[in-house]
C-alpha cells in the first residue's frame, strides 16, 4: 500500500485528506491511502519518515514549507527558486522537494495573466511560504510585487501600518497569503484601507474556508473582482499527484 500524507501544524481542517481520499475512491485507486501527520516541530521530520517506510509522498503546509528544506536531499528548479516546498517525493536517493503551489496558482490566475496590462502591479499580503510561490509566478509574468509583512526584512517588504501611504490607484491586484479569516476565526480580516479599493482591483484570497472571507466580502462591496483559494488548492493537489506519479 502506497502511503501519502500531509505534514504541518495544526491540521484540524484538512482539505488534502478529504480531496485525495475522494480521488482514490472516484478513480478506483486501491493501492494508496492518505493520512494526516501533525508535526508541531519540524525536527520530528526524520523520525516520521523513518517510522513510515511505505511513504511515497507528502504535502507540506504551515508552518513547515521553508523549515523542511534542510531535511531534503534535492529540489526541483521551481522549489529552489521560490525557497519553499509544499510537495515531497521520496526517491531512491532520498527526499526531493517541489512546489505545486506555484503551479496551482498560475493555472488558477491564467485568465487574469493573459489579460494583464503592462502597468499591472501586485500587493502580496504576507511573507511566508505561500507568498513566495505567488511572487514567483507574478515575477515570471513580469508583474512587479510588493510584500506586506509583520516584520519587514527586505526592500520589497513594507509594514502593515505603511499601507495607508500606498497609492492604490497604482495597484491592480491584491493577494492575501496570510491565514487571516480562515475558519473558525472568520471575523479576522487583513487591515486594508478598503475605501481606496474599487472595480479596478482584483482581490484574491488564498483562504478557501469559508468560501467568501470577510476580506472578500468587504472587497466585493467596493466593486472589486474577487476570487478565493479553492481552485488553486485543487489544482496544486492535482499537480502534487502528477509529481508523485512521475516517479512512482
Amino acid at each position: 500500500m502506497k502511503l501519502y500524507g500531509l505534514i504541518g501544524y495544526p491540521l484540524g481542517h484538512s482539505f488534502s485528506q478529504r480531496y485525495f481520499t475522494e480521488k482514490f475512491q472516484r478513480e478506483g485507486i486501491t493501492d494508496a491511502r492518505y493520512e494526516l501527520f501533525p508535526l508541531p516541530d519540524i525536527a520530528g521530520f526524520p523520525a516520521l519518515v523513518a517510522g513510515h517506510p511505505d511513504l511515497r509522498g507528502l504535502n507540506v503546509t504551515i508552518p513547515h514549507k521553508v523549515a523542511v528544506m534542510p531535511y531534503l536531499q534535492r529540489f526541483d528548479e521551481t522549489a529552489a527558486a521560490i525557497g519553499a516546498v509544499n510537495v515531497i517525493r521520496f526517491e531512491a536517493s532520498g527526499a526531493a522537494g517541489f512546489n505545486s503551489d506555484a503551479i496551482g496558482f498560475e493555472r488558477s490566475l491564467r485568465p487574469w495573466l493573459d489579460q494583464r496590462k503592462h502597468s499591472t502591479r501586485a500587493l502580496i499580503l504576507g511573507a511566508g511560504g505561500a507568498s513566495r510561490a505567488v511572487a514567483y509566478v507574478l515575477k515570471k509574468w513580469g508583474v512587479p510585487v510588493q510584500f506586506v509583512s509583520r516584520r519587514p526584512r527586505a526592500p520589497d517588504q513594507m509594514a502593515w501600518p505603511d499601507l495607508n501611504r500606498v497609492d492604490f490607484a497604482q495597484i491592480q491586484w491584491i493577494f492575501n497569503t496570510t491565514p487571516l479569516g480562515t475558519y473558525p476565526d472568520t471575523g479576522a480580516c487583513p487591515d486594508l484601507p478598503f475605501e481606496k479599493l474599487g472595480p479596478q482591483h482584483l482581490v484574491y484570497d488564498l483562504v478557501y474556508n469559508p468560501a467568501e472571507t470577510l476580506l472578500l466580502q468587504r472587497a466585493k462591496t467596493r466593486g472589486c473582482a474577487i476570487k478565493n483559494g479553492l481552485e488553486m488548492l485543487q489544482l496544486q493537489a492535482e499537480a502534487a499527484w502528477e509529481i508523485w506519479q512521475d516517479f512512482s
